[in-house]
Order: C-alpha cells, then sequence, then structure tokens
C-alpha cells in the first residue's frame, strides 16, 4: 500500500505505476537544507495564483487551469518551455529538482522517460504550487483524460502518478491525505459544483496520510482522491508534475 524508501529504483517506480501501491515517499530525495535555500530562493520571487484555485498560489500554468479552452491552451502551451527556463534560473545556482527528477526517471525506467505531447506540442513540467498557512488544499483526483479529453495520448494512459517534491513545509499540518476508493470524474464533478475539490470530511477517513519532510519527493496515483491538510507558520511549498505509464516496453512520460 505504502513504502518509504531512501532511494528511488526501477522495482519500487515498477510497483507505483502498476498501481501495486498506492504512494512511495523517497526520503531526503534532494538534500533537506539544498531543498529549503532552493524553497526561500524560489518563494522570494513571488507568485501568482491559480485562475480556478485562488487560494494556491503557482509559478508557471497547470494544463488543469486551461479547462480544454483553445485560448488557454494556447497560452500553456506558448509559456511551457519559458516556464521551465524560469524554474531553473530560480533555483540557479543549484540544479532544479524537477531536472533531477527527469533524469532520475529518465535513468531508472528501462523504455526512458520523456516529456508529454499533447496536439503535437510538448508540454509543461515542473509546476510551483504554494499552500499557504491555514489554508486546506481540497480532495481531488487528478485524470489526464479530463483536461485533454480529445486526445489519443491521454486516453493511452494505463495508469498516471503525482510526483511531488517539498522544499518547505510548515512545522505542522501540510499532510499528504489519499483515499484508496476510486470516484468517477461524473460522480466527482456532481459533487464539487464550481469548485476545483470537496470537503475531504465528505470522504470519510484517509487511506493513508503521509508527513513530508523538505527534501522528500513523493509518488502516488493521482487518479485517486487526494488532499493537503492545513499548515500551521510557514507555506508549503512543492514542485509537482505528473508521470504517465503506458506499459513496460513504454516511455514515461511527465507533465503539469
Amino acid at each position: 500500500m505504502f513504502i518509504t524508501t531512501d532511494r528511488l529504483d526501477d522495482a519500487v517506480l515498477a510497483k507505483a505505476v502498476s498501481e501495486q501501491v498506492l504512494a512511495v515517499q523517497v526520503k531526503q530525495f534532494i538534500p533537506r537544507e539544498t531543498a529549503m535555500e532552493i524553497g526561500h530562493r524560489i518563494l522570494g520571487q513571488g507568485f501568482d495564483s491559480y485562475v480556478n484555485a485562488p487560494d494556491i498560489g503557482r509559478i508557471g500554468m497547470a494544463l488543469y487551469e486551461a479547462e480544454n479552452i483553445p485560448a488557454r491552451l494556447g497560452t500553456y502551451f506558448d509559456t511551457a518551455l519559458d516556464n521551465i527556463d524560469a524554474l531553473r534560473k530560480r533555483c540557479m545556482p543549484y540544479a532544479s529538482p524537477m531536472d533531477v527528477l527527469r533524469c532520475t526517471l529518465d535513468e531508472i525506467w528501462p523504455a526512458g522517460a520523456q516529456l508529454e505531447h499533447l496536439y503535437g506540442r510538448k508540454a509543461y513540467v515542473g509546476l510551483s504550487r504554494i499552500v499557504q498557512p491555514g489554508v486546506e488544499f481540497l480532495a481531488h483526483h487528478d485524470i489526464l483524460a479530463k483536461d485533454a479529453p480529445e486526445t489519443f495520448r491521454s486516453h493511452s494512459l494505463a495508469s498516471q502518478l503525482a510526483a511531488n517534491i517539498y522544499l518547505t513545509m510548515p512545522t505542522d499540518g501540510g499532510g499528504l491525505q489519499i483515499w484508496q476508493s476510486a470516484i468517477s470524474a461524473a460522480e466527482f464533478d456532481g459533487m464539487r459544483g464550481d469548485s476545483y475539490g470537496i470537503d475531504p470530511s465528505l470522504l470519510g477517513k484517509p487511506t493513508l496520510q503521509i508527513q513530508p519532510e523538505e527534501g522528500d519527493l513523493v509518488l502516488f496515483n493521482s487518479r485517486r482522491m487526494h488532499a493537503v491538510t492545513p499548515g500551521s507558520d510557514k507555506p508549503r511549498l512543492s514542485l509537482s508534475c505528473f508521470v504517465g505509464y503506458r506499459g513496460v516496453a513504454s516511455p514515461l512520460t511527465f507533465w503539469s
């Protein structure tokens, strides 16, 4: 159900993408002090808010925000490579943790790993998400077929992981909650209305609650409902992307 490890390898990754486990926590994927320093550098240059989740800060644009609207999709793809480069510059002189993750996945997965292509264009990867103290990240799921419903690439996925690298964490709270039971896209959309998510209490007790530390990487099944508990005192900053799996002979793909 849940693996904690000090090193991400192909065997652990295979269990995650094949849904044998709900989540994997890689301790100190980035050294803690380095992660915190990078976090301060990123936060120190300001951030925006999600278009459809204004309580959550972000740097870069999530595919989810486009809501399959052509003009927004155009903005997403037009800014993708610039936003990847902007993250690298904020992390300097350190390597971008997202680049470290991308290289690690490419090295350990037999068929390699690469940027996702949608609508004939390269996707963005490396979203910085900021959750301020006292803000609850509502329960939701992430499914590429909802964000890009008219593409073969989205419907060809066998599974989809979320990957979060944690750079700053509150003293208390900021835990990741995950529920094993799946909710259909139609059922979830009916429950959430105009909001991006639902009150976690509607789902009962979570199957897992993971308390990450600075520098940790957490991979989990993004098609299952997940939420974040409110933090006490400091912003919770993570770098995030999705990892797509289409079988052992196919490259993994990533996007945000």
